[in-house]
């Protein structure tokens, strides 16, 4: 890994795009990523990374160093869609899953349609192994959110609270019976967009107090480039020859993102890694095509844990007003709370460490709030010249939250102010239970918004 980045540094390029996520975190003096993105950074080469596909387990998401930029995955508002109609004219419209390895008798399954109550790829393998000519899938994550997949055989997928229908009819009808119908793409669907359940999230297991994932975007069923060198299902009786395939992960969502910075660094090719990674933050959304807030696949409320800042939005990202920058030698006073220089010797820490909770970052975590907390943050003016800025606060519910100033003055491009962030904890405030909001800065025109986690120790 650190060989792969210094390779990329020799080269010259400028953007990064690491779709590698492990399933646990590592200290930053021993994450190999870390360590090469920090030399990336210190180049000023924009570095994005996958945040993990370990599911919804908190703490599950990785590559937290805040000189990365951590990607979620979501939903985008296509669908493809192979719906499955039963013999009674009962229509199941969905897209592309328990047939274990050996399980299936080929005198019961051959020439006719699966029903397996839950699976993926091997399931859909084992029927055809079997004689089966097609299988009907349980998904295997419950809620919207469908992975698609590449058959040998034709495979739909039905969501979980559908299954139990489509085993009843095939209990009452002597002889059941499936037409699929052929595979159509749905545009405009909604919700879209949805988190991917497959998907990492926080809180941040190496420094609470940096909030992690940072954003999220598309990485649900994405038309994705395949080497014609390996087959769609990389298994040895798969012969197909393919130049695309429908896959999802964080793995796809990262490469958004680092497509998106590179837009950026041609419009803005003086604006640093942070800088980047800041307008992106600033300027994603919180709410899905219906004006709702983002959910999960369930449809239960999404938190920063789950997307971060919000979904990225492009077009709003090459003008993001103010930014919150930080250079390399930022990053090395950061990680002197936690580890010294160990990263780069070269670098005196000081007597006195500043907090991580001061690191200028565009959101703001503080994971465990002894009553009170004072935070600081600076911005740099990247939009109108003589602009002036003024503050709402959507507070985290059982906290109270103060900017001062509420209002900034700026009389150019590129001049910096700071402001300091009080938070106190009110009677409601329960411990260790995390709470969540926002505070916007606005010129009338720029929306610069950053959220908000905390808990109560």
């Amino acid at each position: 890994m650190l060989a792969a980045f210094d390779d990329a540094i020799a080269n010259g390029v400028q953007v990064t795009s690491v779709s590698i996520g492990g399933n646990t975190s590592l200290p930053y003096t021993q994450d190999g990523i870390a360590i090469g993105s920090l030399h990336a950074v210190r180049r000023n080469i924009v570095v994005a990374c996958s945040a993990g596909n370990s599911g919804m387990a908190p703490y599950t998401v990785t590559n937290t160093a805040p000189w990365i930029i951590t990607v979620r995955a979501s939903s985008i508002d296509w669908v493809f869609s192979s719906p499955v109609v039963l013999g009674n004219g009962i229509v199941y419209e969905r897209n592309f899953k328990l047939c274990l390895n050996g399980t299936l008798s080929p005198s019961l399954v051959r020439g006719k349609a699966v029903f397996c109550w839950r699976g993926d790829t091997f399931q859909a393998l084992e029927v055809q192994r079997a004689g089966g000519i097609a299988t009907v899938l349980r998904n295997v994550y419950d809620g919207i959110g469908v992975l698609g997949r590449s058959y040998m055989i034709p495979a739909t997928f039905v969501l979980a609270n559908e299954t139990m229908d489509i085993f009843n009819y095939t209990q009452a009808d002597q002889t059941p019976s499936a037409m699929f119908i052929p595979p159509r793409t749905l545009i405009g669907t909604r919700p879209a967009p949805f988190m991917a359940p497959f998907t990492s999230r926080g809180p941040n297991f190496i420094e609470p107090n940096i909030l992690k994932p940072d954003i999220t975007a598309p990485g649900l069923n994405i038309l994705a480039d395949w080497s014609e060198a390996s087959s769609p299902l990389n298994v040895p009786n798969d012969r197909r020859v393919v130049k695309y395939q429908i896959l999802s992960g964080t793995s796809m969502s990262c490469p958004h993102v680092a497509a998106v910075a590179a837009l950026l660094k041609a419009i803005h090719p003086d604006w640093s890694s942070a800088a980047i990674r800041s307008a992106l933050m600033t300027t994603a959304k919180q709410t899905n095509n219906l004006g709702e807030p983002i959910t999960d696949a369930l449809g239960n409320s999404s938190t920063p844990f789950e997307y971060g800042a919000g979904h990225i939005q492009p077009s709003r990202a090459v003008d993001p007003g103010l930014v919150y920058d930080a250079s390399y030698n930022d990053y090395l006073l950061f990680l002197c709370s936690s580890s010294g220089n160990l990263l780069d010797p070269s670098f005196n820490c000081p007597e006195v460490v500043p907090s991580s909770i001061d690191f200028n970052y565009p959101s703001l975590a503080i994971a465990n709030l002894e009553g009170i907390s004072i935070v600081t943050r600076n911005v740099t003016n990247v939009g109108i010249g003589n602009s002036s800025y003024s503050v709402t606060i959507d507070a985290p519910p059982g906290y109270s939250v103060q900017i001062s100033p509420a209002t900034l003055y700026f009389s150019k491009q590129g001049e910096q102010h700071s402001f300091s962030i009080t938070v106190e904890a009110e009677n409601s405030a329960r411990r260790n239970v995390f709470a969540f909001g926002s505070y916007t800065w606005s010129d009338g025109i720029h929306q610069v918004r950053s959220p908000i986690s905390v808990a109560l120790a």
